[in-house]
């Protein structure tokens, strides 16, 4: 799901132009879209393209070119991670254990709910007080700033599974998961990258500060105020402050977002598509918030659950979303009306689905009134 851990320069608008020219000869399916973004994207009343993905699903036979910063300072980076899961527990005060779990959430809302739900996909609309929130706690997770978060995760799912698609599965799960950071780019990748209508992200002007301030904003929100506050504040060591607080937090949070690329596209039953890989994965979602329930999400990208209806507890970022809505700094909350998810799951589904969501009994009488269906046979 993140783009690239490290950033390309922050005045860069355009894809990272570091994998070289786009090749004339870049096979031709990967430049027909396999998948959609948003409810008007799709091409039948059940929120699907009407095109055969199968066959368009590849991975081109290529030399891969490492970039040998990111392998070093991941090598680095998961190396002091496990020193720091060390000292979290032997050494840690429980004053750090706790605001490392802080960190920890307020990061993932801001891949989840701001970079992910708000921006790439417009799923509900925020005012500026809650974007304001979600771009510091994206700024504290250090995934890229989220205009480029947002265009590369627009191109994984207009091009989902192809040479265009920035971790495309079907080159196996190391890639997926984090190998597509340890090489250049596919030219496909920036070739569809440019191509993408991006004046929707360049007119938050929110997110266009942090992206033209992310490397005076991220170090601090990400490394350095981390590492300085438990010592300030509760005497904690340099030591634990720097390896528990900050590497070790940081890199089990890239580790379990990057789950999404790989586990969830890979593990799981497929009950509204099993044409494509994503699938639903419940351990995916326990960690990230509810990204996991990744089969529904390709199928309905526009739903701001990223899954059916039910309860909170493998849903954090919905109900975080819910929280705000009632205070009206969250709305035009879309989701998907419930024939539409019914249709879809008995033309492609696997045959694994078991309750429609709509209606469950886990589902409260606050939860139906506060729906707002976004049918894509009407739009």
């Amino acid at each position: 799901m993140p783009p690239n851990a490290v950033s390309s320069p922050a005045n860069d608008m355009a894809v990272n132009s570091e994998a070289g020219p786009v090749l004339s000869n870049s096979k031709a399916g990967a430049s027909k879209q396999t998948g959609v973004l948003f409810e008007d994207d799709a091409e039948t009343n059940d929120g699907a393209l009407d095109v055969n993905v199968i066959e368009l699903k590849k991975a081109e036979k290529r030399k891969l070119k490492w970039v040998w910063r990111n392998i070093i300072l991941f090598v680095y980076l998961h190396m002091a991670a496990l020193y720091g899961g060390y000292l979290l527990l032997t050494q840690a005060k429980w004053q750090t254990i706790v605001f490392s779990i802080f960190l920890y959430v307020a990061g993932m809302l801001g891949i989840t709910g701001g970079a992910h739900r708000l921006w790439a996909h417009r799923a509900y609309k925020a005012k500026w007080p809650l974007r304001l929130i979600l771009i510091t706690f994206n700024t504290i997770a250090f995934q890229d700033a989220a205009f480029h978060w947002a265009r590369d995760h627009r191109v994984h799912h207009k091009f989902s599974e192809t040479d265009a698609d920035p971790h495309n599965a079907t080159r196996g799960f190391f890639f997926s998961h984090v190998g597509w950071l340890l090489c250049k780019k596919h030219p496909d990748v920036v070739a569809k990258g440019k191509s993408l209508d991006l004046t929707d992200l360049r007119a938050d002007r929110i997110l266009m500060f942090q992206l033209k301030h992310y490397f005076v904003l991220m170090p601090l929100a990400c490394f350095i105020l981390p590492t300085v506050i438990p010592m300030m504040c509760w005497n904690e060591s340099l030591l634990c402050s720097w390896f528990v607080s900050t590497m070790f937090r940081w890199c089990f949070q890239l580790n379990m977002t990057w789950l999404v690329n790989s586990a969830a596209h890979k593990f799981g039953g497929r009950p509204y598509d099993k044409n494509i890989n994503p699938s639903q994965s419940p351990y995916v979602s326990a960690f990230t918030f509810g990204e996991g329930w990744h089969n529904y999400h390709h199928v309905f990208p526009w739903d701001y659950k990223t899954a059916e209806w039910g309860n909170y507890s493998l849903n954090m970022t919905t109900a975080f979303i819910d929280l705000f809505a009632k205070i009206g700094w969250a709305y035009d909350l879309k989701s998907v009306a419930p024939e539409t998810v019914e249709r879809r799951v008995r033309r492609t589904g696997d045959g694994s689905h078991e309750l429609w969501g709509w209606g469950d009994k886990d589902m409260t009488a606050e939860d139906e009134q506060r729906v707002l269906f976004v049918d894509t046979k009407t739009h």
